[in-house]
């Protein structure tokens, strides 16, 4: 009996640690909970204390300044357009975190929006960060850490590393307004795939309905709508164990992404292939012209002449053909392509041809 009770806690402690399969992943890797998500805030305001390589004297930056030094209890006199070389108008970019309070701290990127010509060494003054709905979400301001350098010389010659207009802040904003989330209110919790697709929705649904009875429904192909309790703890205890949940996503539907531009060709792993087959071959022409001078003697006085002469040449390659049994995967289509040796704008012209013969079972993208 001892054997025994041995062996089934050997067995239970294995059972209990034995590895999801490969392809399984996470609910929390496959979408996300409506609502919670960033939020992206910016805003307008002026770095000072440049070493002479700020904006000069815009009429935009003369007025925020002149803002400035107003709500500081500096008055400019009527008239006078200061020298602002030292200044520069800047755009403040950051992302407002989900659940974000009023006293926490953000990251902050700013960006010259003039023709200054770095913002190293400046100091961000005092700068509201307004939401989509024009409402003050931060307040931003410090010293810029930039990894840009940009130096020039009185003889027009310049030196530039990395971008010397755009720094960062970190935890240069604090929050002042939280985003309503819909967390701790809503009856039901929509959670979202990041791609649509009705096969994983209901895979995700019986998962999630298998340790939590009659919590999910699906609604469409992206969302899932989840009965959740009414205690904000519970709630997001309960969260937390949906997002770790174990799901095995549908198969991606067929697709071969073209670049146009670059030649980049991607293939995923369901494209399947009917009976084919694919002849390639290579004809190169080659034109060399070796001009013939010919020279008159000395005093003869004849002209100098040039006879052209052309060399035309002919090089076919050799040309081979790849037979595609049905059914045939990704990797067989690669080794066939790979053996006859195709060039990324000849791939592409095979796959389209395969595409309008009716043998490639995959959507064409071109970007």
């Amino acid at each position: 009996m001892r054997l025994f009770f041995l062996i089934l806690v050997a067995t239970v402690a294995i059972l209990g640690v034995a590895p999801a399969p490969a392809f399984a992943e996470r609910v929390r890797d496959l979408g996300a909970f409506q609502g919670v998500r960033t939020n992206q805030l910016t805003g307008y305001g002026i770095v000072v204390g440049l070493q002479g390589t700020g904006d000069d004297s815009l009429e935009y930056l003369t007025q925020a300044m002149r803002g400035v030094s107003g709500r500081l209890g500096v008055q400019l006199p009527a008239g006078v357009s200061p020298g602002l070389k030292n200044a520069a108008a800047v755009l403040i970019t950051a992302d407002l975190p989900a659940f974000a309070k009023p006293g926490q701290h953000i990251t902050v990127t700013v960006s010259a929006i003039g023709k200054a010509k770095s913002l190293r060494g400046g100091a961000l003054v005092l700068s509201p960060l307004y939401g989509a709905d024009g409402q003050i979400y931060a307040m931003a301001q410090g010293n810029l850490a930039v990894g840009g350098l940009g130096i020039s010389a009185k003889d027009g010659s310049q030196l530039t590393v990395n971008v010397p207009t755009v720094g960062r802040i970190d935890d240069g904003a604090s929050v002042e307004r939280s985003v309503a989330t819909g967390f701790d209110s809503a009856s039901a919790l929509r959670w979202n795939l990041f791609t649509a697709d009705f096969l994983t929705a209901a895979r995700v649904r019986d998962a999630i309905n298998r340790r939590y009875p009659d919590c999910a429904k699906v609604e469409d192909g992206v969302t899932l709508a989840l009965q959740l309790p009414a205690s904000t703890d519970d709630r997001a205890t309960m969260m937390a164990g949906i997002e770790m949940i174990d799901v095995v996503p549908a198969e991606a539907a067929a697709k071969v992404i073209v670049n146009s531009r670059t030649g980049t060709v991607v293939i995923n792993s369901a494209v399947r292939l009917s009976p084919a087959a694919i002849s390639h071959g290579k004809l190169v022409v080659r034109i060399d012209e070796k001009p013939q001078v010919s020279q008159p003697n000395p005093l003869s006085g004849g002209q100098t002449t040039v006879t052209p002469s052309s060399k035309i040449s002919l090089d076919e390659g050799g040309s081979h053909v790849a037979l595609f049994k049905p059914g045939a995967s990704l990797s067989s289509l690669v080794d066939a392509l790979n053996k006859l040796g195709v060039s990324p704008s000849d791939l592409v012209a095979i796959l389209e041809a395969l595409k309008e013969a009716g043998a490639l079972k995959a959507e064409m993208v071109v970007i």
